[in-house]
């Protein structure tokens, strides 16, 4: 299958990747390496040709996974992975030195059976490292023929400048849909007066924009449940504009996760979103987005459904925040513990 495609750096890409981390991380117990397998490879026979990874993903489990599954389809694909954000003795944590990210760079290339990875990102910024020393890593890593370009996650546009300021970055990602926001600060700004793609994570909310969540009830491990949007006292208030958000996709013909999607994509021709599943029924859902045309007038009620300050609670609890270098929206400001 033939997917529309958008650039992002020096790659050529279909306009919607997929996000592998649910297939190994964050939403209770993941499903068998088969499974994972299976619908890996569907999204490649779908025409999907982004990947997107990183070493935190069930402390390597997903990057050995794609290294399993498909890395002898290399050729139909760009893989994109991070480094910083990690487990360190257990424990998640940040480590933007130099000799941190050469060292899980060459385990990364290990776990994925390959000698290069296409895109790689800082996951976060470590703040006890200068940018300009984190990226410096990636330029090296470059220049060995480890890496093709170098991205940045979850970073503010100050950071961004800084950084780009070093060596061109190919691409920024950050989570962005209706419900969340905060690119639209100033990360999407710099993107475009600097020529760097724009890669959306979570563009169907982690499932909320997907008609997935309709109780704030998850399973052990799912990271949704320290999440304060996702839980009370937020959820309630949140769950009026979601009722009113899945009314509009029936209106439209469309799942809520095509309308959501389709707005992710509407809103520049430099973003790809890349929404995450485990079912296969799930991902040729959010394909179709790719190819539908949505009207202006849906497009416009999808904002006045989600107007500044219209969802309630931050995106994260403090302690993961702290980890997280993108501006916050207003209402934000005052966060939870």
């Amino acid at each position: 299958m033939t997917l529309p495609t958008r650039t992002i750096g020096p790659f050529t890409v279909s306009a919607i990747g997929l996000g592998c981390m649910n297939l190994s991380h964050g939403y209770g117990v993941p499903p068998s390496e088969k499974e994972g397998a299976r619908l890996l490879n569907h999204a490649l026979d779908a025409g999907v040709s982004f990947l997107d990874t990183a070493a935190l993903y069930g402390g390597g489990q997903n990057e050995r996974l794609i290294g399993k599954a498909v890395m002898r389809r290399k050729a139909e694909f760009t893989l994109a992975s991070k480094c910083v954000l990690d487990m360190f003795e257990g424990k998640r944590g940040l480590d933007g030195r130099p000799e941190s990210i050469a060292r899980t760079l060459d385990q990364a290339l290990g776990r994925l059976n390959t000698d290069h990875i296409d895109l790689y990102y800082l996951h976060r910024l470590d703040k006890a490292v200068p940018i300009e020393e984190s990226v410096g890593a990636l330029v090296r890593a470059k220049e060995a023929g480890k890496i093709g370009a170098i991205g940045l996650s979850e970073m503010s546009a100050a950071t961004i400048r800084r950084a780009h300021a070093v060596h061109p970055v190919a691409a920024v990602q950050t989570e962005y849909s209706p419900w969340v926001r905060n690119a639209e600060v100033a990360v999407l700004d710099a993107c475009r007066d600097l020529g760097i793609g724009f890669v959306a994570f979570s563009p169907v909310a982690r499932g909320m924009l997907a008609a997935a969540i309709a109780t704030p009830d998850y399973a052990d491990g799912d990271i949704r449940g320290t999440m304060p949007r996702f839980v009370e006292p937020y959820f309630s208030q949140n769950r009026r504009l979601i009722d009113r958000f899945n009314a509009l996709a029936a209106d439209a013909r469309v799942t809520a996760a095509q309308l959501s999607l389709g707005w992710v994509l509407s809103r520049a021709p430099y973003i790809v979103p890349i929404p995450g599943t485990r079912s296969i029924a799930h991902l040729d859902e959010d394909l179709a987005a790719a190819t539908h045309s949505f009207a202006p007038d849906i497009l416009a009620a999808v904002d006045a459904i989600f107007t500044p300050g219209a969802v309630a609670g931050p995106r994260y609890s403090s302690a993961m925040q702290a980890q997280v270098d993108t501006e916050l929206l207003p209402e934000e400001l005052v966060l939870p513990a």
